[in-house]
Order: structure tokens, then C-alpha cells, then sequence
């Protein structure tokens, strides 16, 4: 089989996770080729995530590197047998790459840790507010309809999580995207998607001030095994998927100190006057009071 041109995200990881465990066990790459009766170059390409390995030639690999049986282990064996099919399939041919890595990483995860500066995060947005979001970079009117479904789609994933967690600038809740009606659907949202018992959302206030992480858009993946924790960093041309443990333990840092800053989470089960001055349902509800 020809190594393939553009691994999966998960096709890449399982990969790096190979190399780390291989140079950890201090196994030359040569060495490692003998394990597996190939060549060098077969290492080469299974560690870089352009060719697969078995089930049972995994299991052979990770013992030889003494990856201890438990989690990470089962985690690995996973990823391995994972085929990365699912209701994405459909949009193969119409999305990115980036976008095909993003849902198959949501969809994989139990827990989900999201801060958005600008805008309201993706998997919980509306249809007309997702419109207005993708409008500003797509103008082929084919195309739009394809990514504003492709949107919603994602969403169902939401259901499925254990957690899922987000801190929103204030500044996300007043950036108009399309009228003003779009945007009071898109806030009304806000608050019914509270009542997931999952779901968790707060608000950091423009009275707060700076915080250094405050302006960074990111989300944490995780799933039952630490050690494949992913951090995803959104830019304007391309994404980062970082499963480095040392950057992930600093960004789950700074999302702790983000929630611990920002108002208390968003609870549309809360009386009025349990209500207080300095939680995220009272600022959403005033911005929304100004919407009218």
C-alpha cells in the first residue's frame, strides 16, 4: 500500500505516539524495523501517520517499548482500529481537511473545554448566527449552504458529551452578526442550551479587564485517557492540534483561571431573585434588554 498523502488527525497522533514511546525505549528506528520484519522506511512513514499498522502488530510494537497495559495502552489500540468513519463521511469531498479532523476529534471526546474572544463558539450556535459567522469568509452561496449544515451537524456531538464547558467573552455576546433579531435567536439559545444538565457556559466581562489568555481561542479535547488529550488552536488560514502534555496541562491552566475570573455560569433554572448583579445570565439578559 502507498503511504498516504494527508493523514488523518488521528492518523498523525497515533503516529507521534509511536515515535515517543519508540525514542523513549530507546529503540532506533532500524531496531524498530526488525520488531516488524519491514524497512526503515516503513517506520518512517507509520510514525509520520501515512501507513497504518494492525491490530496485532500494535500490540507487538507497544510491548517492545514497554508501554505498560492499562489506558493509554487501550488508548493507542483505539486510535489504531478507529476506521475515522461517520456522518462526515458525506462531506469527504466538500470540506477541509481541518474541518474533517475537527468533528472526528468532537466525536471522539468526552469532555470538551472551549474559549472563544469574538464570537460565540461554534457548537452552539444558531443557523442565521452560523450563516452570518461563515458569510464573512465564504461568498459562494453553494459553498455557505454546505458549511452552515455542515455546522449543524456538529452539533449533535453536544448531546453525546459528558462535558462540555465554555467561557465566552463579553465582547462575543455585542459583535453583531447579521440584525439584530439574529442575534437575540442566537443569545435565547445561550440560555436554553443551559438547561443540558452537561453544559456549562460563563461569561467573561469587559470589567474583569485583560487577562493574558483572554484574546487566545482554543478548546481542550478530552477523552478517558489523559495521555491523548488534544489542544486545538483555530487561526485565520490554518489549525494547530497540539497533543503535547506540557502545552495541554499549561492551556487546561489557563481555562481554570479564565472560568475562576469570569461570571458565574449561565443557569436559566435560577429565580430572579437568586439572580445576582455579577453572573453571566444577568449580563446576557441585559444585553439582550438592548437587542429590543
Amino acid at each position: 500500500m502507498a503511504p498516504r498523502k494527508q493523514p488523518s488527525e488521528r492518523q498523525r497522533r497515533l503516529g507521534a505516539e509511536l515515535r515517543k514511546l519508540r525514542t523513549r525505549s530507546g529503540i532506533s528506528g532500524d531496531q524498530a524495523a526488525a520488531i516488524l520484519d519491514a524497512d526503515r522506511a516503513r517506520i518512517s512513514n507509520i510514525e509520520a501517520g501515512r501507513l497504518d499498522v494492525s491490530r496485532n502488530r500494535l500490540y507487538m510494537v507497544l510491548r517492545e517499548y514497554d508501554c505498560p497495559p492499562g489506558a493509554y495502552f487501550d488508548g493507542l489500540m483505539e486510535l489504531a482500529q478507529d476506521s475515522g468513519k461517520g456522518w462526515w463521511d458525506e462531506y469527504r469531498e466538500t470540506q477541509g481537511r481541518r474541518a474533517l479532523d475537527l468533528v472526528e476529534l468532537e466525536f471522539r471526546a468526552t469532555r470538551v473545554r472551549a474559549h472563544e474572544p469574538s464570537v460565540i463558539p461554534g457548537l452552539l450556535q444558531t443557523e442565521g448566527y452560523a450563516r452570518g459567522v461563515i458569510s464573512s469568509v465564504e461568498d459562494d452561496h453553494r459553498n455557505l449552504d454546505r458549511w452552515v449544515r455542515f455546522r449543524m451537524e456538529r452539533q449533535r456531538v453536544l448531546a453525546e458529551l459528558e462535558t462540555y464547558h465554555a467561557v465566552i467573552h463579553e465582547s462575543a455576546l455585542r459583535m453583531r452578526v447579521g440584525d439584530m433579531g439574529t442575534m437575540r435567536k442566537q443569545l435565547l439559545k445561550l440560555i436554553e442550551i443551559c438547561r443540558m444538565p452537561h453544559v456549562t457556559v460563563q461569561i467573561f466581562p469587559f470589567d474583569m479587564g485583560p487577562y493574558p489568555s483572554h484574546t487566545r481561542s482554543f478548546v481542550l479535547f478530552s477523552g478517558t485517557t489523559p495521555e491523548l488529550d488534544t489542544l486545538y488552536r483555530e487561526h485565520p488560514t490554518s489549525a494547530d492540534f497540539i497533543g503535547d502534555g506540557d502545552r495541554i496541562t499549561e492551556y487546561a491552566s489557563m481555562f481554570e483561571r479564565l472560568a475562576s475570573l469570569a461570571l458565574a455560569p449561565i443557569d436559566p433554572a435560577a429565580a430572579p431573585e437568586a439572580q445576582g448583579a455579577g453572573d453571566s445570565l444577568s449580563l446576557l439578559q441585559h444585553v439582550l434588554y438592548e437587542l429590543r
